[in-house]
């Protein structure tokens, strides 16, 4: 099932300065074929960036990337493969954090010379933008972070797609500046914004449909996590939730969704009560395939004026 990567030493393959995500003789597109990679403008809504939250041993996660890129294959479904390397926000002293920035990049290397995949992941300081950036795809600013005005621009100036995630603390009209910030680096970033709860009160999030509606606005591709918004922070989280949130973002316009997954998560090292069973991710993306198509077919034929406009002065309907 793994595709072999016959460029997986070839320097140029991660050139930073490449326009293009995945340059050709990448794992991703070499995959092509059996993975779509980066998805089109015209592709099947929505993208799914999936995996589980932080990396653990490197058996269960190549096991995975298995599963998912098998599963995105047969529904022409556009996947990114995703974990952290490091968990730097956990509640607990003693909770797992993950392997580190060596050992982490070079299983996240793994997946994508053996999986065929795309990979993102996350990165917390400007030092450890460079080595990232030579082994994933995409690279992710935390929700935590967003504000971090170098560490924006260092991701942005690397080259690579970046994904922005909306603070839990961030009113959503406040992205204007993230994205500003990031396009000041480097014009044409490729940019996807990433929803994923908002602070409402202690120890809760609440998801305003409206933050979806209105990233579309400014210029990339929106997200949806559907996951990470079920987190009561501190305090575990409603697993129960993933699918009701993610058709309702599906319905107000989400373009991709962001899903953690992990074979068991009961015994997941992190995020145990909000990843969603691997067996399940199956029938959730057939359900996302389809919600997301629909709403595209609708927004091409609805009437005009009654959605927030983009940089253009245009709705983004139909995007």
């Amino acid at each position: 099932m793994r595709a072999d990567d016959p460029a997986a030493h070839d320097p140029s393959a991660h050139d930073p300065a490449a326009r293009d995500p995945f340059p050709p003789g990448t794992a991703a597109r070499g995959a092509g074929s059996e993975n779509p990679g980066w998805p089109p403008a015209a592709a099947p809504r929505p993208f799914l960036i999936a995996g589980p939250c932080v990396l653990e041993e490197p058996d269960l996660v190549l096991r995975v990337a298995d599963a998912l890129f098998a599963a995105a294959r047969a529904r022409g479904l556009h996947l990114v493969f995703k974990a952290s390397y490091l968990k730097d926000n956990r509640t607990s002293v003693d909770s797992y954090v993950g392997p580190g920035l060596d050992e982490g990049l070079r299983l996240l290397a793994r997946v994508r010379r053996e999986c065929g995949l795309p990979v993102l992941t996350d990165v917390h300081t400007v030092e450890e933008v460079g080595p990232a950036a030579e082994v994933v795809d995409i690279l992710q600013v935390p929700a935590f972070l967003c504000r971090q005005t170098r560490l924006v621009q260092a991701c942005a100036a690397s080259g690579r797609p970046v994904n922005l995630k909306r603070g839990q603390f961030l009113a959503m009209d406040d992205m204007r500046e993230v994205v500003a910030k990031a396009r000041r680096a480097r014009p044409d970033v490729d940019l996807l914004l990433t929803e994923r709860g908002t602070f409402f009160g202690y120890h809760d999030l609440v998801v305003d449909m409206r933050s979806i509606a209105f990233l579309r606005t400014l210029g990339g591709r929106v997200v949806f996590d559907a996951t990470h918004a079920l987190q009561h922070p501190g305090a575990g989280g409603s697993r129960e939730f993933a699918r009701p949130l993610a058709r309702a973002a599906l319905a107000a316009g989400a373009q991709g969704i962001f899903a953690e997954t992990h074979p068991e998560p009961e015994r997941a090292k992190s995020d145990a009560s909000t990843q969603i069973p691997l067996a399940a991710m199956p029938a959730l993306m057939d359900e996302w395939l389809r919600m997301g198509e629909l709403v595209r077919e609708l927004e091409r034929q609805g009437p005009a004026g009654l959605s927030p406009e983009g940089p253009a002065g245009r709705p983004e309907a139909g995007r």
